[in-house]
């Protein structure tokens, strides 16, 4: 009888992991089955595992296994007119429904998986995946079960993979770059400024300004905030400001100097944000940052220690923003200096990662140093870990916080629970 809500990817990992009776499998038509290699799971279009080995009776295979919830899924994907499938050597399925054959017409062998599959899994999976619209995440009842140490290294695991995600997209913009890394940073640092209501805007006007021209206004300071304000949209029509006044004029000097195209910049908010992170005092600080230090790249990169990361950051916006948050309104003096906490989001979301992707570019591997700096980070604060940390023991630094962002967005949340740590430790226990 067929489980309601049966998935392939539970069948998947009962292949994977060899979680069903194997030594005593057999196949439809009662021939023994004596497995030598499980095979490579592909992720990707074709047969489920390559490469896998086996005998069936005395015969020795090689090839590919197709797994399925009921055989005539094979007639239902398509696969008898698909080469791609010629050389699968054993079908593995919940549900034998119908013979499939090959096309010189012999029986492909079958595997009835449920035959071998002990309650113990089967109610556990469909605990697992019961009531999935009433629950945030679908072990949300039983996740304080799962050991500390499976806990803790799938969280490691996690933060990995996240920071290789990141890795990919840093490379995709070093390409687009023609390999400066220095550009690649100055694309990262913008829409980190940004933060999550500006970053698209901030990165929208990165990508119109070519680097060469952030290098040469860099050595002036007021020339750089003029050329990044400008561009932005952020300088008023009319002002009787002085510094404003001298702000325009600046910036259209800039503008024709470089001959600048700002059209298509996305423009930037101020609604729903504090004013620290108003995009005037964040683009003015990063302004100062690449005044302040020359060589912010290969500065940030040689880094060994974490202390020095905030001997680096801990700029303030130019002078003028002691008394404003924006052009409308002057305010009580106030410098305008980066936070500790800004400065860890900018190491979380992009120096780590960038410092990450160029140790690996360079083919010097730097996974413990990267390690031993995000684990000396607090940990975030957000919707997702607050959930998590009232399941279990609160995230501890930033590794954590990192990894479980990662576990809701790219497993909790698309029920990827066959793939994760914790799943495949419920369903087995």
């Amino acid at each position: 009888m067929l489980v309601i809500g049966m998935r392939e990817d539970f069948l998947h990992y009962l292949w994977k992991y060899k979680k069903f009776a194997f030594a005593k499998a057999k196949t439809t038509t009662n021939t023994a089955i004596t497995i030598t290699t499980l095979g490579q799971h592909n992720h990707l279009a074709g047969p489920d595992f390559f490469n896998a080995r086996l005998f069936i009776g005395d015969q020795e295979w090689a090839g590919n296994v197709e797994i399925h919830i009921k055989s005539s899924d094979w007639y239902a994907h398509g696969h008898e007119t698909d080469p791609a499938y010629d050389n699968v050597i054993l079908h593995v399925v919940w549900e034998h429904d119908i013979d499939i054959y090959r096309s010189d017409n012999s029986p492909l062998p079958t595997l009835q998986l449920k035959d071998y599959v002990g309650e113990s899994a089967l109610n556990n999976y469909k605990k697992l995946f019961a009531n999935q619209s009433k629950k945030w995440i679908n072990c949300e009842g039983v996740l304080s079960d799962v050991p500390e140490v499976i806990w803790k290294h799938w969280q490691e695991r996690l933060y990995l993979e996240r920071l290789q995600r990141k890795t990919e997209t840093i490379q995709e913009i070093l390409t687009q770059s023609k390999n400066d890394w220095e550009g690649v940073l100055f694309m990262m640092l913008m829409r980190a400024f940004g933060t999550k209501v500006n970053g698209p805007s901030f990165q929208s006007l990165a990508g119109h300004i070519d680097f060469n021209v952030i290098r040469k206004c860099a050595q002036e300071p007021f020339r750089l905030e003029a050329l990044l304000l400008g561009a932005g949209g952020l300088l008023p029509e009319e002002s009787v400001d002085s510094y404003v006044l001298q702000l325009q004029a600046e910036y259209e000097f800039v503008h024709h100097k470089f001959q600048l195209e700002t059209k298509g910049i996305l423009p930037v908010q101020f609604f729903k944000l504090r004013p620290d992170n108003f995009p005037t005092i964040r683009l003015s600080q990063l302004a100062m940052l690449y005044y302040t230090i020359p060589g912010l790249f290969q500065k940030l990169m040689q880094i060994e220690q974490l202390d020095e990361f905030y001997d680096i950051l801990q700029v303030q916006a130019s002078v003028y923003w002691d008394t404003h948050y924006s052009f409308a309104t002057s305010q009580k003096k106030r410098v305008k200096k980066m936070s500790k906490a800004f400065i860890d989001l900018l190491l979380i979301n992009t120096i780590i990662p960038v410092k990450f992707a160029y140790s690996q570019y360079t083919g010097k591997d730097q996974t413990d140093t990267i390690l031993d700096f995000i684990t000396a980070l607090q940990p975030e604060k957000n919707s997702i870990i607050k959930k998590y940390n009232a399941m279990r023991p609160k995230a501890e630094n930033a590794l954590q916080s990192q990894a479980l962002i990662q576990l809701k967005t790219e497993y909790c949340s698309v029920h990827k629970c066959l793939q994760c740590a914790v799943g495949n430790w419920l369903i087995g226990k």
